[in-house]
């Protein structure tokens, strides 16, 4: 009867095992590989096969060209125009204030212009119309940016006061237009932010650039170059502002007075590369790019100017490149992000063949946000920029530490993503901890439980207990075995023997 109770307790004991394991092991270790994407390896183009009117890889950090062809010719950039548009709006405007959408601003779009659809009389947040620019590229966003950048410059740069970020006052518009101030403000105020637009060029050094309007809707007069388009690139990319936006796959807009519930309009971006990074990973020839991080960029589509897409990546020797790929024929608009994944990949092999050091710890899926391979599950924060994660002193030094955690409560997130030395982040040179705790937390299971410490310490428990009824079980057969053995060992009697 005991050895049936006995065996009837192990069984179920086992059976409990088993389950427990079944439950366990997901949350132990096996979630990241059963969830990760796992995509497979493709063949990009080759870079002398990317049919586009001219490209430029410019070295930001190096201040070189690496690659390009015909860079310097002029090409219409379309609504890679919006980069400067973008630019201008964070150094004038106050990105936490609201604005009035004006009947000007919408009458001056046209019907096939690609939107973010405002309406008049709409009251919204500035960093709102930031987002409704770069990601569904909303050329009604572009003229009420325009427009509320010249009545702030008015008002804090009039005629006679202070100059402004770009050297210059109210009266620099007054001598152009030849009317007062009032009447610029009232009558021409996209015009006004259109000649803003081409003095920052020049005064960045873009000597093959002219704007006509806000949005880069097609005008003869409105044109500018892949090489220009590189250096303003690099100008937006220094305010981290423009580095959050211009990385956000999509975008969730706020209620306003028109738009009365929040939710009313979700954009995706439609720089396609943000969504597969490691793309840009390899070389047609299979070759390690080296690339550390995509971080973004912006598209230009008309039927006149084609289409292309200026970029910002980050090499793993800490090199920030400027790419653009401008003038891919209208026809071949489906294979924009083809040639400009092609032109990022050999960019930025070309770039790390010119310095093959490491600086940036991590690879390309380190700083992905979803879609990594299963062998590069990310193991950094993947809203930190690269240039803020901990210094590499040597090859053969790795870095163990996981940048900060970066805040994901939801509202006015810009300004939180550091590039390069910008800001207050951490410094490159920061010192790594390498102490067992930091190393542990840096795993699998370590990750697991600093992000679900309610259910670790559930597990935790349950192991525990799983572990005392094992010593019991083994504890009472134990013992209840004894009494059999010594009767085992007592000699038999056979009898009396004479």
């Amino acid at each position: 009867m005991h050895k049936q109770i006995k065996v009837r307790r192990i069984t179920a004991l086992f059976i409990a095992m088993i389950i427990a394991v079944g439950v366990l092991f997901p949350f132990i270790g096996g979630s990241e590989v059963t969830a990760a994407v796992n995509q497979p390896d493709i063949t990009i183009t080759p870079l002398d096969q990317i049919n586009c009117a001219s490209y430029c890889v410019y070295d930001f950090t190096a201040d070189t060209i690496l690659l390009e062809q015909q860079s310097h010719n002029r090409i219409y950039p379309a609504s890679m125009t919006k980069i400067m548009t973008f630019q201008l709006g964070l150094d004038y405007l106050d990105s936490d204030a609201y604005v009035t959408v004006s009947q000007n601003a919408i009458d001056s779009v046209a019907s096939d212009s690609t939107m973010m659809y405002l309406c008049v009389g709409e009251e919204i947040k500035v960093s709102e119309l930031y987002y409704g620019l770069m990601l569904p590229s909303g050329n009604d966003a572009a003229n009420v940016i325009a427009e509320s950048v010249i009545n702030a410059f008015f008002e804090d740069y009039p005629v006679d006061g202070p100059l402004g970020p770009d050297g210059i006052n109210a009266q620099y518009f007054v001598d152009i237009f030849g009317v007062s101030p009032e009447e610029i403000v009232q009558q021409y105020p996209l015009s006004a932010f259109a000649e803003l637009m081409t003095l920052r060029a020049r005064n960045l050094g873009c000597t093959g650039t002219h704007f006509s309007n806000a949005h880069g809707y097609h005008s003869d007069d409105h044109y500018t170059t892949a090489y220009d388009l590189c250096l303003i690139m690099a100008n937006g990319t220094r305010n981290p502002d423009f580095n959050t936006v211009i990385s956000s796959p999509t975008h969730v807009f706020q209620s306003t007075n028109c738009h009365p519930e929040d939710a009313w309009s979700t954009v995706r971006n439609t720089n396609q590369i943000l969504m597969d990074p490691w793309m840009t990973s390899k070389t047609a020839e299979g070759e390690d790019t080296h690339i550390a991080a995509f971080i973004g960029g912006k598209t230009g589509t008309t039927s006149v100017a084609g289409t292309g897409m200026t970029t910002y990546s980050v090499n793993e020797n800490g090199h920030e490149l400027m790419i653009a790929v401008c003038g891919i024929p209208y026809e071949e608009a489906s294979n924009q992000t083809r040639y400009v994944t092609s032109a990022v990949a050999y960019g930025n092999y070309a770039c790390w063949q010119s310095d093959p050091v490491t600086v940036v710890p991590g690879t390309l899926g380190d700083y992905q946000r979803f879609n990594w391979t299963a062998d590069e599950y990310p193991v950094l924060d993947t809203v930190i920029a690269p240039g803020d994660a901990p210094d590499l002193t040597s090859e053969t030094e790795s870095v163990d530490e996981v940048p900060p955690e970066q805040s994901d409560e939801p509202g006015e997130t810009a300004g939180e993503v550091i590039i390069g030395n910008a800001g207050d982040g951490p410094s490159v040179n920061e010192p790594v901890d390498d102490s067992w705790l930091g190393g542990f937390f840096e795993t699998r299971v370590g990750r697991f439980i600093s992000l679900n410490p309610g259910v670790s310490v559930f597990i935790a428990v349950l192991v525990l207990i799983i572990i005392v009824l094992v010593i019991i079980l083994i504890t009472r057969s134990i013992r209840y075995s004894r009494p059999r053995r010594r009767k085992a060992d007592v000699r038999k009697y056979k009898g009396p023997t004479f």
